[in-house]
């Protein structure tokens, strides 16, 4: 604890820990001008693994939910994601605090390689994946072979971007190589430094697979990429390339609820975190609740009472059901929208102890259902059921456990898990669409992770969403991809320009990304 907060205080790191006020963005700085100094790798670990995750749910709430229509920030006019109103700010923002993350654990492994710590450094190589495929994943082509690289002998400050190919096929080299030192079994030196796995090499490993799991189905759609071939080998070689089995592998950050350890939003009251701001939509709402024809809600997904909190004025919602706000409704009709609509349930989301999670067992379940639906492993339509029933089990079951913290407190029975999969809501044989059906009920399981659920939408085109009225700030076009900000232009124009002309558009939020649905439906 000490030496966390001494690291925290004197400023080892330039990662911000961010307030949920109106001002959450980091404080703009040039990742590669960061310089950490000689410290132990085992120094940088700790303060990487709990502040990205406050950084990793911040980003879900502010970016993910919005863009994606979990949420919308009807409080006024200080926060318009969700009509799509993000300007260079926001995207000098999101480029520095990765890029930051990117940095410093890209620093967390060159330390450990000169130590010779072999546990870090897999999970460098490990963490340093999910930062930099975050990146790529919002902006496209992004440096990768030489990021990072200015505080190196022969290093450079203007790094050539490569292609998202190219990116691509640096990180699953970068997850083969820590698989390999993953499979030494290396000593984890201090194992209370983990709060995440404990030190256990096979936890971190499958996470490390899973993560391989989750970035070939991004780019599956890309042929030349052959992800089946790869998804076959992991699958038959479990020995070699461990993966998610259950929810006890989940990569999930505990925080215990003592300073430093606690969630992101633990110093939130319910106004500032969600009621008096940011509703759930009407769009989250119709897929997770069943109405008859009269209007009159029959049955609803056991997860949406744990993650939402229902309005129960009477005066603003009589009839006492989930009501959500509209997605990028029209300034002029939102007040009509907001009226008697549901929000978030901060005694879950915003309780000082609640954890982080990078990825779960009910993902990689998601992925190996649609990998059997569309062929990429063996199974097919029969497998691809059996997949995506475990998936949803796994996601309600994990959301299960945090009913107890709910003001009213919510209890998800065995039985209740079984008539959920058979709902209207989720069951396989009453949707044809089976591609759909996967896709939507992925989309929800993500909630709450990271940046997931945007990147999958743009992957899959699923959920179907309304673009509403006032999303007109980039022509009511749900954005593809964040623009390269202004800075990052002007200090390294020419590579920057270069990316640009082989994405084939403008620097703006309307080029699709390469693994994009939109961009292989293209031609691009």
């Amino acid at each position: 604890m000490k030496k966390l907060k001494i690291i925290l205080v004197i400023g080892l790191f330039t990662m911000a820990i961010f307030a949920c006020t109106s001002n959450f963005e980091e404080v703009n700085t040039n990742p590669n001008t960061t310089n950490l100094g000689d410290i132990k790798a085992s120094g940088m670990f700790e303060p990487l693994l709990y502040n990205g995750a406050k950084l990793w749910v911040n980003y879900s709430h502010f970016w993910n939910n919005e863009l994606i229509q979990f949420t919308a920030f009807t409080g006024g006019s200080t926060r318009q994601e969700h009509r799509y109103f993000i300007s260079d700010g926001n995207w000098e923002s999101v480029w520095s605090a990765y890029n930051r993350y990117g940095n410093n654990v890209s620093h967390m492994y060159d330390l450990s390689v000169d130590q010779q710590d072999r546990s870090l450094e897999a999970i460098a190589l490990t963490l340093k994946v999910m930062y930099m495929s975050n990146i790529t994943d919002m902006f496209g082509d992004i440096p990768y072979a030489e990021a990072y690289t200015a505080r190196k002998i022969g290093g450079t400050t203007k790094p050539k971007f490569d292609s998202q190919k190219e990116v691509y096929q640096q990180m699953f080299a970068d997850l083969e190589a820590a698989n390999n030192i993953y499979a030494t079994n290396p000593t984890f030196i201090k194992t209370s430094l983990d709060g995440m796995y404990g030190g256990s090499m096979l936890k971190w490993q499958q996470f490390n697979n899973s993560q391989y799991l989750r970035l070939l189905m991004r780019v599956s759609g890309r042929s030349e990429m052959n992800v089946g071939a790869k998804m076959t080998e992991i699958l038959n070689s479990p020995t070699k390339y461990p993966i998610f089995t259950s929810n006890a592998d989940n990569a999930t950050v505990i925080f215990s609820g003592n300073d430093p350890y606690r969630n992101q939003f633990a110093e939130t009251n319910e106004s500032t975190f969600t009621s008096s701001g940011r509703k759930l939509t009407e769009q989250l709402i119709k897929m997770t609740v069943i109405s008859d024809v009269n209007g009159n809600q029959t049955y609803q997904d056991p997860r949406l009472g744990i993650i939402g909190k229902k309005n129960t004025s009477t005066a603003t919602n009589p009839n006492n059901v989930w009501k959500g706000t509209i997605a990028g409704v029209a300034e002029t009709n939102q007040s009509d929208a907001d009226r008697g609509t549901s929000w978030l349930n901060a005694a879950v989301l915003a309780r000082a102890e609640s954890p982080t999670t990078y990825m779960d067992f009910a993902e990689v379940q998601f992925i190996l259902a649609e990998a059997a639906l569309n062929g990429f492993i063996t199974g097919g339509a029969t497998k691809a059921e059996e997949y995506y029933e475990n998936a949803l089990k796994a996601s309600v079951e994990k959301w299960a456990e945090f009913g107890t913290f709910s003001e009213i407190p919510v209890t998800v029975t065995e039985s209740d898990v079984t008539t959920f999969i058979a709902s209207d809501l989720a069951s396989w044989d009453s949707n044809t669409n089976k591609k759909e059906l996967i896709g939507n009920q992925k989309y929800l399981a993500l909630f709450w992770i990271g940046m997931e659920a945007y990147h999958e939408y743009r992957r899959t085109g699923y959920p179907v969403l309304t673009i509403g009225e006032g999303a007109v700030f980039n022509d009511r076009i749900l954005p593809t991809r964040f623009a390269y900000p202004t800075t990052t232009i002007a200090t390294n124009n020419a590579n920057a320009q270069i990316a640009l002309d082989r994405m084939g558009g403008s620097n703006n939020m309307k080029t699709p990304v390469w693994w994009s649905k939109q961009a292989i439906d293209s031609g691009i």
